[in-house]
């Protein structure tokens, strides 16, 4: 089990660190409201919870419009018309 939530915990860092922030502490709270028998505590968690699950859907969608409008630069020519270059060999093995 706790291999398996720091995967989760991992996952959820990995993409957005702030939105996990905000996500994980909303359902610790929830949970802790839930098992604690405070429903205002869990109505708090579900709400921060939301709010982060929000956040992240909504920088997910920013930065698949960003890839999708991003133009491919070409940084070297298509193609060469110029030789090309000889082949390096070592002093010794030209003279003999």
């Amino acid at each position: 089990m706790n291999l398996l939530f720091a995967r989760f915990l991992r996952a959820v860092y990995r993409k957005e660190p702030v939105s996990g922030f905000i996500l994980i502490l909303g359902v610790t709270d929830a949970l802790i409201g839930g098992l604690g028998g405070r429903e205002s505590l869990l109505s708090v968690g579900l709400l921060i919870a939301l709010l982060g699950a929000v956040m992240r859907w909504r920088q997910g969608e920013k930065k698949s419009k960003a890839i999708a409008t991003e133009t491919v630069r070409y940084y070297l020519p298509p193609g060469s018309t110029r030789q090309p270059l000889p082949l390096l060999t070592p002093p010794n093995k030209r003279s003999r």
